[in-house]
Order: C-alpha cells, then sequence, then structure tokens
C-alpha cells in the first residue's frame, strides 16, 4: 500500500521530469502535468492495466491524452515505468528534432502513444472509438482474451470544443461503461480562468448523456482511488470531475493561466523544488522513487502472462481469426470473391450511380471482410453504405453487428473511426456528403498523420447532386483533400472503377482514402474484364483513338462520360482524341515518369471536372485548357447545371478543335 508520502514523492517525479523538460526546451506547457500528476500516478500504479514489455499486447488498457499539450505528463510517464522507447535521452530532448518527444503525443514516435492528439477534443472523440472497438473485438472472441479499458485526461479546452459533445452522447448512447475520463477540472485556459469565456456545467453534461458523474479532489489520492474503483464498476461510460490546481506547486504561478503554455522560469522552477520538497537537480529520479515507479510497470506482467496461457487455450481457428484481425491482414479469399464480382459486372454493364456501386460491392465484401465496421451520420440512405450482412451495433445486442448509426455527427464519426482502426481488429469505413467533409476534415487529417486504414464514403460529390443546391454542391472540397499528404482521393467513374477503388481502399495500410461518389446515375464504361486493378494506378487510357492521337481528353468520375461521348464527336469531325480516366491524383503520382508520360501523351490535352479548376494545370501543361467550375454552382436538377456551368461534351469538343 502506497503511503501518502510515497504517492507525493512518486506523483512530484512527474511534476519535475515535466517541468524541468519544458524548462531546458525553453517550449512546453508545464501546468498541466503538475496539476494532474496526482491522478497519473494512482491511475498507473493502481488501475493502469499495461506491460512496458508489451506495449502493443492486444488487451492493455488504452490511455489518451486528450489534453495533448500537456504532454509531457504521458513521456514522464512512459520514461517512469520503464518503456524502452523512452529513456532520460527522450524526456531531455523534448521538442527537439528527431526526437519521440514530440510537443504533442504523436502515434507512432513510441510505444506507448495510443494516438495522436493534436487538436483538443480529437482525443476524447477518437476515445470512443477505442472504447467501441473493444466491445466491438469482444462480442466476438470473449471477456478471455478481450477484457479492458479506455482511460482519458481530458481538460476545459476539449470539453469546450464543439466535438465533445458528439462524443459524448455517442458514448452515453452506446452504453460505453469501460470509458472513463477524468476531467482536468482547473478553471484555466490560455485566456486565464475559464469564467471569461464559459459558464456551463460540464457534470450536468455528461450526465444529460447517461454518464455516470463523480466529483474529487484531484490531488486527494484516496479519493481519486475511491472515484476510478466506483467508475469501474458501472454500466454507462464515466466522468470524474478532478478538481486540480494547474501548475500545483509553483509559488506565484500555480493556479493561474501563466504556467499552461509557458517555461516556469528559472527562480519559479527552484521555488517550486522547494515548496514541494524536491531536492535532486534537473532529470535526476531518486533511486527508491524511480525503483516505485519500475514497480510499477513492472506488476502488469503478470496480467500479460495469465493473458497470454488464456490466449492459447482458444480454439485454434478462433486464435488464428484473433491475430488475423489485430495484425491487419484480410481473410484470403476476399480477392476471389471481388474478382468474381468484377466478372459479373463487366457482363451485365449496371447503370448506377457510384453510391450505389459502392453499396453494390460493399455486399460482396463485407461478406468477405467481417471486420469491416460501416456506418454513416445518418444518410445510411443515402451514402448506401449498410449492406445485408451488417447488423447495428448496439448495446441491447450486446455489440454485434457490423454497423453504427452514428446520427448526425459528421466530427465524432470521423474521429471514432481513427479510434475504432488504431484499436485494432477493425476495418472502419463511415459516410456522409462529401461538402460535410469540412466537418470531418481535423480527423481526417489525423488518419494521414497516423497512416491508419479508414475509409471515408463522401457521396453526392459535385455540382452532380443538383438540386439541393450551392451549400451541398462540393465545388472546393476535392481540391482540398487532394492537397492533403498522405490521403488518397478516389473519384471512380463506373461501377468497374468503384470496385477497384474498394479493393485499394481496404489494402492501403499507410493512410485513408477518401471515396468522392455520385448521386446521379452513370453508365458502366469499362466492358471488358481485367484481373489487374487499373485504378490502382491513378490514371489510365479508358477509350484510345484509333490512329495517331492528336488531343487528351482527362476526366474524373461523372465527367468521364461525358469526354468519351465528346471524343465520338470529335472522332466524327476526323480528330483523333483519347480519353484519359484519372480517379486518383496521389496514385497516378506515384507512377513511374515513363507510365504517366505514355497515359497523357504529348498533344495538347483538356480536363473536365464538374468541381473547381484548381491543381488541374500540373496534367494539362501551360498550353492545355480546363473545364470546370470557377464559383459555386446553383440549385437546379444536374442536366441543367451542366448545361448551365458548361461542362459538356459540346465544350470539351470547342476546347479541343481550338487546340489541335
Amino acid at each position: 500500500m502506497t503511503t501518502q508520502t510515497e504517492h507525493n514523492r512518486m506523483a512530484n517525479a512527474i511534476r519535475f521530469l515535466s517541468a524541468d523538460a519544458v524548462e531546458k526546451a525553453n517550449s512546453g506547457h508545464p501546468g498541466m502535468p503538475m496539476g494532474m500528476a496526482d491522478v497519473a500516478t494512482v491511475l498507473y500504479t493502481k488501475f493502469l492495466k499495461f506491460d512496458p514489455k508489451h506495449p502493443h499486447w492486444p488487451d492493455r488498457d488504452r490511455f489518451i491524452l486528450s489534453a495533448g499539450h500537456g504532454s509531457m505528463l504521458l513521456y514522464s510517464l512512459l520514461h517512469l515505468t520503464g518503456y524502452e522507447d523512452f529513456d532520460l535521452d527522450q524526456i531531455k530532448n523534448f521538442r527537439q528534432m528527431g526526437s519521440r518527444t514530440a510537443g504533442h503525443p504523436e502515434f507512432g514516435h513510441g510505444a506507448g502513444i495510443e494516438t495522436t492528439t493534436g487538436p483538443l477534443g480529437q482525443g476524447i472523440a477518437t476515445s470512443v472509438g477505442f472504447a467501441l472497438g473493444e466491445r466491438i473485438m469482444n462480442a466476438r472472441f470473449g471477456d478471455d482474451v478481450v477484457d479492458h479499458f479506455t482511460y482519458v485526461i481530458a481538460g476545459d479546452g476539449c470539453l469546450m470544443e464543439g466535438i465533445s459533445q458528439e462524443a459524448i452522447s455517442m458514448a452515453g448512447h452506446m452504453k460505453l461503461s469501460k470509458l472513463i475520463v477524468l476531467f482536468d477540472d482547473n478553471g484555466i485556459s490560455i485566456d486565464g480562468p475559464t469564467s471569461l469565456s464559459t459558464s456551463e456545467d460540464h457534470k450536468k453534461r455528461f450526465e444529460a448523456a447517461g454518464w455516470d458523474v463523480q466529483q474529487i479532489d484531484g490531488h486527494d489520492p484516496v479519493a481519486i482511488e475511491a472515484a476510478i474503483a466506483k467508475a469501474k464498476t458501472t454500466n454507462t461510460p464515466s466522468m470524474i470531475a478532478c478538481k486540480t490546481v494547474i501548475g500545483f506547486g509553483a509559488p506565484t504561478k500555480g493556479g493561474t493561466s501563466a504556467t499552461h503554455g509557458s517555461p516556469l522560469g528559472a527562480t519559479e522552477l527552484a521555488g517550486a523544488r522547494e515548496k514541494l520538497g524536491w531536492t535532486s537537480e534537473p532529470f535526476d529520479i531518486p533511486a527508491d522513487i524511480l525503483g516505485a515507479w519500475r514497480n510499477a510497470g513492472a506488476r502488469g506482467k503478470a496480467d500479460f502472462d495469465a493473458w497470454g496461457a488464456r490466449f492459447e487455450n482458444l480454439e485454434a481457428s478462433l486464435k488464428d481469426e484473433f491475430e488475423r484481425r489485430v495484425e491487419g491482414k484480410l481473410p484470403e479469399n476476399w480477392i476471389d470473391a471481388f474478382n468474381d464480382y468484377k466478372k459479373q459486372i463487366t457482363a451485365e454493364l449496371p447503370k448506377v450511380a457510384t453510391r450505389k456501386s459502392s453499396q453494390n460491392v460493399l455486399e460482396v465484401l463485407t461478406k468477405a471482410i467481417p471486420e469491416m465496421i460501416g456506418g454513416s451520420a445518418d444518410l445510411t440512405g443515402s451514402n448506401n453504405t449498410k449492406t445485408g450482412v451488417q447488423a447495428p451495433i448496439t448495446a441491447d445486442g450486446g455489440y454485434h453487428g457490423g454497423y453504427i448509426y452514428y446520427g448526425i455527427r459528421e466530427h465524432g464519426m470521423a474521429a471514432a473511426m481513427n479510434g475504432l482502426a488504431l484499436h485494432g481488429g477493425v476495418l472502419p469505413y463511415g459516410g456522409t456528403f462529401l461538402v460535410f467533409t469540412d466537418y470531418c476534415r481535423p480527423a481526417i487529417r489525423l488518419s494521414a498523420l497516423m497512416n491508419q486504414r479508414v475509409v471515408y464514403v463522401m457521396t453526392h460529390d459535385s455540382i452532380g447532386l443538383g438540386e439541393d443546391g450551392p451549400t451541398h454542391q462540393p465545388v472546393e472540397h476535392v481540391a482540398s483533400l487532394r492537397a492533403m499528404p498522405n490521403v488518397t482521393v478516389i473519384r471512380p467513374a463506373d461501377a468497374v472503377e468503384t470496385a477497384e477503388a474498394w479493393a485499394m481502399a481496404i489494402t492501403n495500410e499507410t493512410g485513408p482514402t477518401v471515396m468522392a461518389l455520385t448521386r446521379q446515375n452513370l453508365p458502366t464504361l469499362r466492358t471488358e474484364y481485367r484481373e489487374d486493378n487499373l485504378v490502382a494506378r491513378g490514371g489510365y487510357v479508358i477509350s484510345d483513338c484509333d490512329g495517331d492521337r492528336q488531343v487528351t481528353l482527362i476526366a474524373t468520375g461523372s465527367e468521364v462520360e461525358i469526354a468519351v461521348n465528346a471524343q465520338a464527336k470529335l472522332k466524327a469531325d476526323g480528330i483523333n482524341a483519347a480519353v484519359v480516366s484519372l480517379p486518383s491524383w496521389e496514385l497516378f503520382d506515384a507512377q513511374s515518369p515513363e507510365y504517366r508520360k505514355e497515359v497523357l501523351g504529348d498533344k495538347p490535352r483538356i480536363a473536365i471536372e464538374a468541381l473547381s479548376v484548381f491543381g488541374w494545370e500540373k496534367y494539362v501543361g501551360d498550353n492545355g485548357k480546363v473545364i470546370g467550375m470557377h464559383g459555386f454552382g446553383a440549385s437546379a436538377p444536374a442536366e441543367v447545371l451542366y448545361e448551365h456551368f458548361g461542362i459538356t461534351a459540346e465544350a470539351l469538343v470547342k476546347a479541343a478543335k481550338e487546340l489541335v
């Protein structure tokens, strides 16, 4: 049993590792680590199930620092408990080039960092996906191998961000009882007291959403321990409001915003040492305290060994399936089912919207790949994201099934999908309208930063959605997503390209995929079956000319049909045009220069897309032309809009004749 004195010294080790690292870097946030050191000490020494020697153990508890600016709290904990990736040199090089100890926790920099938490609110929202992922895997594999908690430290900033309300509401509705949020209730933000900007009662917010709520003194280890113990017994998610003093121990700056985002300074730091009785030099942890922390880290070995024994007792097929899912490997037979489907559509030549083509291929994939978990932000019937084999995932249904009704929570959905992917064992996809990627953007960016396989099914992809008008017509969104690093954007032209886009998305293990899918029906242009995936090349000649090429027409999505029609008109006038489908700029740019040159040719080029013309110049060159949108759309039927804005075969023909 830890005495009050022992607890204080262990917590002070966090405080001074954090404050000294910030001081050395002359940059960072010492206040939160100093304020939440007591809570973190109790959590890591009494409750958190983890083993630093096996940091990727699937049944470990997850700890998410939503208040990511206080990153030195996490780095200190990882160092003290014995994670190899966070030795003392990493602590000393906080916020320096090449160190694992970045300004905010960055997933992939070192074991023990479960997610990147940059923008406030993303951490708590991502945690909903972690907790839901645990329940989904538990429903499939049972308590013996999947039975862990997700703990979150969140601050006032996390809870002020609007995404937090979506997360809180979703978690309460889903009854995610193994999600525990520790609220750093210090009443301070960057500008000063939170009373400057808010007067809401966060506890009532959580209660209204169906959470269990407690209020404690965040510096009383006995109260902290009792509260966490109670939270673990509830049948709802739990929030523990921990009343703390930001910069605890700082003699003149403690309790003020002065400790939030700046080093304490030599004088204040010396004063904190004197006030808290910490006599050690910077980065020097007394041997008995370091030993106590290392013992706390070592206590997880027994849990890990016991889990390993239970896992070995699973029947072989269940064990193999668990390992396959956790490792992110697809079932061996999925490609056979996929190729059979591709043969079918090249024979049947359906004329459907690519959002419907997406649903059709999902019917095949979700049957072959049971870990695919779909969802939509209250647009299931419009996004076509639900398949016949997917029952809704609900608390009452024991979290079986394969589909999540996210409600009108685009922010929360996107963040939760990151959590599902990071948890492991789940391949998440979710849908909304492409225009609402504005609401999903922070989470999409984090998907890209963390190299997570998350699929964003974004329908109603251009002015072609028609009557809903300019507020819903995503003129600039594809261009902005193409500008985001490590995001693969695919805008398929027909049922075959849509199928191939899905094959790319589910095998893309280095980042997210955004599908841009139509509302309007499109003909199948690819009429011959090919086993190789042409979308994987990003661009290819979908319709070549008979003689020497005189002009190249480049299009994506619904405009490929227009380009093919223009090709026929040009042929009638004696002009040889080749049509290039360019569904993914990112995939095309990754091809060899020789391949790209072969596809695009050396003759004049014209691009057409019912979206912003921004960026197309790199494909058409200085002497080419781009037909597209130069402003916002309008409310009218799709065919009227295309005519009005000049996105037509006739416009292509005219432009081609001017260039040839």
